[in-house]
C-alpha cells in the first residue's frame, strides 16, 4: 500500500459565483495537479458584481472541519483566506500551528469594496496568525493596514515592516499599483526577489489574490522551495488572467480562467 496522497488545504470563505474563495482555491489546486480539501469559514452572498452579505460559520463547526481534515489527510500545505472574527483567527492559528507550510492571504476588503475582515480582527491576524505563517501575501492596501505604514511606502520597506511581525516571508503583490507592470516582491530574512510581469489589460480580475496564494500553497505541497513556488504561481496566474480576459462569466468583474491549463491539454 502506498502512502497517502499529499493534500493542499484551503481555509476560507465560500463564493457561490465560483471565482474566489474556496472555489477558486480548489480549482487552482486541481489545475496544478494536487488534491485539494477545504474548510469553510464563511458563506458569502456574492456574484461578479459584488458582495451582498457575509454569514460566518459557527466556531465549533470550523473547529470540527479542521480537526477532521487534519487527522485524516496528509496536509502538506495550507492556504488561509477569509476569517471573520478575532475568535476565528485565534482558533485557526491554534489548530494550524504545526502544519508544514502555511500561506496567509489577509483578505480584508473585496474587489468591490466590501469589508471582509472586521477591523477588530486585524490585530489578531497581525499578532496570532502572521508569526505562524510560512508566507503572507498582502496587496498594497492590506500591507499598509497591517504594518501601520502608508501604502505609498517603498515596497521593500513595507514588506520588511511586515516581516518584522514574524512570518517567514512576505510576498507583496503589485496588482493594486499603477503603471504598465504588475510586479510582486518576495522578501525573506536573507534577501529579496522581484517577480516582474506586464500588467494584463482585463476587467476580469475577480479572485486574483485567492488564486495566487492558493497556487503558492499548492506548489509548496508539491515540495517546491519558496522562490520556485512563487514563480510558478505567478506564471499560472498570468496565464489565467490572459485567458480570462477573453471569457465572459456573469455581468460584472468576471473571474480569471482557473482551468486554462486543463483547456490547453484537452484542446
Amino acid at each position: 500500500m502506498t502512502g497517502r496522497e499529499p493534500v493542499v488545504l484551503t481555509v476560507a470563505g465560500s463564493d457561490p459565483s465560483g471565482g474566489a474563495g474556496i472555489q477558486a482555491d480548489l480549482k487552482t489546486a486541481t489545475a496544478l495537479g494536487v488534491y485539494g480539501a477545504s474548510v469553510v469559514t464563511a458563506v458569502t452572498v456574492q456574484d461578479t458584481t459584488g458582495v451582498r452579505g457575509v454569514h460566518e460559520v459557527p466556531l465549533d463547526v470550523v473547529r470540527g472541519q479542521l480537526e477532521a481534515v487534519l487527522e485524516d489527510l496528509d496536509v502538506r500545505a495550507v492556504k488561509v483566506g477569509m476569517l471573520g472574527s478575532p475568535e476565528l483567527v485565534e482558533l485557526v492559528a491554534e489548530l494550524l500551528a504545526d502544519v508544514p507550510a502555511l500561506v496567509v492571504d489577509p483578505v480584508m476588503v473585496s474587489t468591490s469594496g466590501h469589508r471582509l475582515l472586521p477591523r477588530e480582527a486585524e490585530a489578531a491576524v497581525r499578532d496570532l496568525l502572521l508569526p505562524r505563517a510560512t508566507l503572507v501575501t498582502p496587496n498594497l492596501p492590506e500591507a499598509a493596514a497591517l504594518s501601520g505604514l502608508p501604502a505609498a511606502t517603498d515596497p521593500d520597506a513595507l514588506a520588511r515592516a511586515l516581516l518584522a511581525l514574524g512570518p517567514g516571508a512576505v510576498l507583496l503583490k503589485g496588482g493594486h499599483g499603477d503603471g504598465p507592470a504588475s510586479d510582486d516582491l518576495l522578501v525573506e530574512r536573507h534577501g529579496s526577489t522581484w517577480f516582474r510581469a506586464p500588467r494584463i489589460d482585463t476587467p476580469h480580475t475577480h479572485g486574483t489574490g485567492c488564486t495566487l496564494s492558493a497556487a503558492v500553497a499548492t506548489r509548496l505541497a508539491l515540495g517546491d522551495p519558496l522562490v520556485e513556488a512563487v514563480g510558478a504561481a505567478k506564471a499560472y496566474l498570468a496565464e489565467a488572467l490572459a485567458s480570462g480576459a477573453h471569457r465572459s462569466v456573469g455581468r460584472g468583474r468576471g473571474p480569471v480562467d482557473h482551468l486554462v491549463r486543463l483547456r490547453e491539454v484537452t484542446s
